[in-house]
Order: structure tokens, then C-alpha cells, then sequence
């Protein structure tokens, strides 16, 4: 016995003598500790593969992402929210198709089925969501009202019920008036309950962020940062599930950080050389709106690409603004549609830096894609130059004095509020692997001059908010009247009376939106997401008539939260 212990004892040692060349030195109690991204990497791999097995190829599954069949309607929905909450869609995006088409499927065995009001609103949502036509009749059921058609008095006591109904109602087509009457009866119940103090966490923080922006139209990253730690306070989470999506967060967080250190020395380059004083210097404001946009690992050139073009437009936008005078505006806008070094000389000296920065910057994108994605840059140029067009158009108004009628406003205002030219910036860095960045999107994203519906929609919805938002933090002494403004001259009403009816067209936006993905092309669907992405992000900038991207202050504690904070809940 004490001879067989001894040899245990002397075993460390004499492989130690092997390894370490007969020195005997301990081995590195370290190892690659600290090659701590490849492990959690590694450790993210492992465990998407066994979610993969243990739920999609369990009960019925052939394990090629064919299983969850025996799931019932309830299970496929939840889970599909699950993943996409928490950020992992992109591990599963086969198996949510499979689990969508079932949700799609069933839609005659749905309508007549004993499922709750979470479940019933759940699947209306998510598939509305994904492109798919469904009748607002599967929300507005008669098992839900009373004797009288209202809605039954026992759904104040279904809080998760109420709220999942509250997220689905908003995504409402136009004139769909029952989904109207849904959000008011939710939203009334949802706040009395919260004013009662009668939830608990986690159901108290979703329901007290749902009245701001509700799920639909809240910025995917930022949910996924809040619902990691709601979802572990569920009674029912997974934590392998919680694991895998902290522990992708934690990675794509790091990227972005890398990213963010690469365009902050970027930007500093480039405005201590054009010394463009008077432009907002918001690099990381601008940064974190692109991460609205596309988040996701795969998207890093697109971002790098989005964020430098972002930066030029600001600069463009903030010279025509708040600076230049008409001469000065009419001679850069020249510059820009000639697109030449040529074009320095009529510039004013103070313009020149920029002008040469706009255009080597540009040059150093197309040389960034491969020879075949080189197509791409001529449709981002050409919609600077059609920006430029209508901040001169702005300009013109501003010096003359000119009060333009409303839809004279708004035919400018949405062109100018840059989505028209944002859309095809969105997709010029978009790797074309996934068909998402394809010639036809590019045709989608310009259309001729004549912005698509999803486009001008979300262009209505920025022009909207921002117009809010300036007229109650006040504006620059060039700005041109805002639609707030038009809207009290036209119509001869109050300042509350214009600002409610400009909200009430930022909504009309929304729905529009909401229809045109579920008529649009289903090739074009994976672009059109993110140009809603990115007025997803809107919300939060401008979040309370605030302009979060003017005064970077105002989303300072959601900068750090993003991308320096632990993990944790968010206040927006």
C-alpha cells in the first residue's frame, strides 16, 4: 500500500521529467488561461452544437435540424422568442425557419385551438415579424371578450398575457382598427398593475420598457442586454441556453471594442484635419447606432463601412446646417456632384480638407471589397450626391426665410433625413454569402431616385421623431421650420395639437412598415431588415423627444452599458 502511494505521489514528477527534458519543474498551473477569447469561443461552439441536438433533434428530430416536432404550438413559438431575445438566432437560423414554417402551417388548427393569450398573441407577432400575412382576427378572438365584444375583464389577471398582446398589437398594417383598441386596453391594465406594484421581476422590467418602445421596435442588441438577466430570473430557463448567449455576447462585445478603438483613431485623424469645429464630433454615438444596425460578428466590414460613411454624411449635414453660407453651400454642392479632385479650387478654403477626406475615404472603401462587390460603391456615391441635392434645397429655405407648406416639408425633410442615402451604406459592407447584399437590393435600396415604401416609411419615421425632438430642445439659428412647425402654420392649431399629430404620423410610419415587409419580395426581406433596424434605433435616440445623437449625453449610460459595463439590466 505505501509503496503503490509512493509511486502515485512520484508520478506528476516523472512525467514532468519527460516533459520538461528530466528538470523536473512543475508544469504551468496556467496553461492558456489567459487565452481567454479562444476559450470562450471553443466553449460557445460546444454548446450551440448540444443545444442543437438536445432541442431541435430530441423527440421526433432526425438531427439535421428537422426535430422539435412533437413541440407543441406553445414550445415553438416561446422558443423561437428565446433565441431570438437572447441573441442566438444566428446559431439557429435553420432550425427557427423549420420551427416558423410549423407556426405557419397550422394557422387552420391554430384558430380554433384552447391556446392562451400569450401563446395566441406570441405567434402573431413573431410571424408577423418574419414577412407573414396574418389576420388580425387571430388577436381579437372571441375567447377573449365578454358578452358585450369588450375585452374580458379576467385578462388583467394574464400580465404576461397582456404584454405579450400589447408587443403583438404594434405590429398593426394602417386601418387596422381592432389592434388599436388592443394596445389601449392593454396598455391601460399593464400600467395600472405596474403603478400596483402587483409584478414581479422579471415581468415588472419588461412591462415598465414596453410603454417607451414596445419589443418590435426595440433595438435587438439592447434587448438581448436586458433580457440576459431577466431570462435567468424565469422558472423555467435553460442554462445552457443563458450560458451559450452570454457567452456570445461577451464576444461580439469584444469585437466591437476592437472596432470601436480602430474608428475612434479613424475619426480623430480625420477631424483634427478637416477642422470642421462648428460639425458634432460624435464618433461613438455614431458607432452606437450602427450596432442597431448589425450587430452580429459577421458583420464587421459592413459596420467599419457604415460608421466611416455616417461620419462623412454628419460632416456634410452639420456644414449645409449650421454653417456655410448659400454661396458656400451651392459651391460644395457642385464639388460633391462632380466627384473630382478637379473640384477643390471652387471650394472655399475651409472646405477643401474635407472635400479631398470625403474623396480618398471613398476610394479606400472600394479598394476594402473584392472585385466582384466594387459595384456597390457607385450607389453610396450616388445617393452623397442626391443628400447634398436636398440639404442645398434646405439651405435655400433657411437663408431665403421660406416657410414651405407641409408636403412641400415633407418632400424634402424625409430625403434629407438621410435614410434615402443610408440604405444602400447599409448594405455596401454586407458580405454576399448570406444573399443579403445582392445586385437586386442595391436596385431596392435607390430605386431610381424614388425611395421603396420600407425606405420612405422609415425616412417619414426619422423626419418625424426628429422634428419632435428639435422643436423641444430647441434649434440652430439656420435650421429651416420643422414639420412641427409647418403643420401649426397649415393647419392654424397649437404647439400640442401639431406635436400629437406629427407622433401620429411616426406611427402611421411604423404601420407602413409593418405591411410592406409582409407584401414585399421575400428575396428582398433580409435587406429590409436592416434599414428597420436601423429606425429601431431611432427610438431610443430620440426616446422621449430627446436627440440623443446632438446631445450624446443623453445616451451615455447605454454607451457604457453596451460596450463597458458587466452585463446587465439597462435603463433607457
Amino acid at each position: 500500500m505505501a509503496a503503490s502511494t509512493a509511486a502515485a505521489a512520484n508520478q506528476p514528477l516523472e512525467m514532468n521529467a519527460v516533459v520538461n527534458g528530466g528538470a523536473g519543474f512543475d508544469p504551468s498551473m496556467w496553461r492558456d488561461f489567459f487565452v481567454v477569447e479562444e476559450r470562450m469561443r471553443a466553449r460557445a461552439e460546444r454548446l450551440a452544437g448540444e443545444v442543437r441536438r438536445r432541442m431541435f433533434a430530441a423527440g421526433g428530430g432526425n438531427g439535421d435540424g428537422e426535430g422539435g416536432v412533437t413541440m407543441s404550438v406553445a414550445e415553438a413559438a416561446t422558443l423561437v422568442d428565446t433565441l431570438e431575445r437572447l441573441g442566438l438566432d444566428g446559431h439557429f437560423r435553420h432550425e427557427i425557419g423549420v420551427l416558423l414554417g410549423r407556426l405557419r402551417r397550422e394557422e387552420a388548427d391554430f384558430a380554433g385551438s384552447d391556446d392562451d393569450l400569450y401563446t395566441v398573441a406570441l405567434r402573431f407577432r413573431l410571424l408577423r415579424q418574419h414577412g407573414v400575412w396574418v389576420s388580425a382576427g387571430t388577436c381579437v378572438r372571441d375567447k377573449f371578450r365578454d358578452g358585450t365584444c369588450s375585452f374580458s375583464s379576467s385578462l388583467r389577471d394574464d400580465p404576461r398575457g397582456l404584454l405579450s398582446l400589447y408587443n403583438a398589437a404594434h405590429m398593426a398594417a394602417p386601418v387596422e382598427i381592432a389592434l388599436d383598441d388592443i394596445i389601449a386596453f392593454a396598455r391601460c391594465h399593464l400600467e395600472a398593475l405596474s403603478m400596483e406594484g402587483e409584478l414581479k421581476s422579471p415581468l415588472a422590467e419588461q412591462v415598465s420598457r414596453a410603454p417607451d418602445i414596445p419589443l418590435p421596435r426595440f433595438p435587438r442588441r439592447l434587448e438581448t442586454m436586458s433580457y440576459l438577466v431577466e431570462y435567468e430570473q424565469e422558472d423555467e430557463h435553460d442554462d445552457m441556453l443563458l450560458e451559450l448567449a452570454r457567452l456570445e455576447f461577451e464576444l461580439t462585445r469584444c469585437l466591437h471594442l476592437e472596432e470601436l478603438k480602430a474608428l475612434s483613431l479613424w475619426w480623430r485623424e480625420l477631424y483634427e484635419s478637416v477642422k470642421l469645429s462648428y460639425a458634432r464630433d460624435r464618433l461613438v454615438e455614431s458607432y452606437f447606432w450602427t450596432c442597431g444596425v448589425f450587430h452580429e460578428e459577421e458583420y464587421s466590414r459592413a459596420r467599419i463601412m457604415f460608421a466611416k460613411v455616417f461620419g462623412l454624411l454628419s460632416l456634410m449635414d452639420d456644414t449645409y446646417d449650421v454653417h456655410a453660407t448659400l454661396e458656400e453651400c451651392y459651391k460644395l454642392n457642385e464639388a460633391i456632384q462632380r466627384w473630382d479632385e478637379g473640384a477643390i479650387s471652387i471650394l472655399p478654403e475651409y472646405l477643401r480638407m474635407f472635400y479631398i477626406k470625403l474623396l480618398s475615404n471613398f476610394d479606400e472603401l472600394e479598394a476594402s471589397l473584392e472585385p466582384h462587390e466594387k459595384f456597390r460603391v457607385s450607389y453610396a456615391k450616388n445617393a452623397f450626391k442626391l443628400s447634398s441635392e436636398y440639404y442645398l434645397r434646405e439651405a435655400k429655405w433657411s437663408n431665403t426665410k421660406y416657410t414651405p407648406s407641409f408636403a412641400e416639408h415633407l418632400e424634402v425633410s424625409v430625403m434629407s433625413s438621410g435614410f434615402p442615402m443610408l440604405a444602400p451604406v447599409v448594405l455596401m459592407g454586407v458580405h454576399d454569402d448570406a444573399a443579403v447584399a445582392t445586385a437586386a437590393a442595391f436596385e431596392w435600396a435607390t430605386a431610381a431616385g424614388v425611395p421603396d415604401v420600407v425606405i420612405a416609411a422609415s425616412g417619414e419615421v426619422a423626419r418625424f421623431l426628429n422634428d419632435i425632438a428639435s422643436h423641444r430642445v430647441g434649434k440652430n439659428e439656420k435650421d429651416v421650420p420643422s414639420s412641427v412647425e409647418s403643420y401649426m402654420a397649415e393647419h392654424g392649431v397649437g404647439e400640442e395639437a401639431a406635436l400629437a399629430a406629427v407622433a401620429a404620423m411616426a406611427e402611421h410610419g411604423w404601420r407602413t412598415i409593418n405591411r410592406a415587409l409582409m407584401e414585399m419580395d421575400p428575396g428582398l426581406l433580409p435587406a429590409a431588415r436592416l434599414i428597420v433596424n436601423l429606425t429601431r434605433t431611432l427610438e431610443v435616440i430620440y426616446l422621449g423627444g430627446r436627440d440623443g445623437y446632438t446631445f450624446g449625453g443623453d445616451i451615455k449610460g447605454l454607451v457604457v452599458s453596451l460596450f463597458l459595463d458587466p452585463v446587465a439590466v439597462i435603463r433607457i
